[in-house]
Formats: C-alpha cells, sequence, structure tokens
C-alpha cells in the first residue's frame, strides 16, 4: 500500500501554489506554483499538477478548505484560504 501524504494549496506572493507536506524529512516538499492569484485552480488543474509532482490523490478523498489570517489578532486583517487533501506516491514518484 502505498504511503499516504497531505497536500495543500495556498496563495503565496500572489499566486497559488500546491505543496505536499512531508514529514520528518530534510527533504524539500515537491511544489507546483500556478502563476495567478484567480481564478482559483480548478480540481482537474490540481490533479494535473500533483501528477507532475508525482502524486495523486487518495481515491475519495475531497479537498477541504479552511479559513487563517496573517495577523490572527487582527479580526480586520484579510482572509488566507487553505484547501488540502490526502494523496499518496503515483506510479514512479519519488516520495
Amino acid at each position: 500500500m502505498a504511503q499516504t501524504f497531505t497536500a495543500q494549496m495556498s496563495v503565496f506572493k500572489g499566486q497559488w501554489r500546491l505543496y505536499v507536506v512531508l514529514l520528518n524529512t530534510t527533504e524539500a516538499w515537491p511544489e507546483f506554483g500556478f502563476d495567478r492569484a484567480l481564478p482559483v485552480p480548478t480540481f482537474t488543474e490540481r490533479t494535473d499538477a500533483l501528477s507532475v509532482l508525482g502524486f495523486e490523490p487518495v481515491p475519495g478523498a475531497e479537498w477541504r478548505w479552511t479559513e487563517d489570517s496573517d495577523d490572527p489578532g487582527n479580526p480586520a486583517s484579510p482572509v488566507v484560504l487553505i484547501a488540502a487533501t490526502q494523496v499518496r506516491s503515483g506510479t514512479g514518484a519519488i516520495a
């Protein structure tokens, strides 16, 4: 059975980026940039990006969206959206 990981997506420096969290390792986390802030990358674009990184969604996994803040002490600060889903190593993946 393939090992599972968490893939997350958020806006960084004005562009959506998708990365796979590799805990307990010194390896760099695989990352894919979408080169835009809007529109939000579609499900198909996210799946394609995961494939480029050597991963695939775990069957039945859903993207879950949460809100965060750059300044948690300031309720008027802009909201930061973070999406996450479970993924596994795809065919030929290094991780």
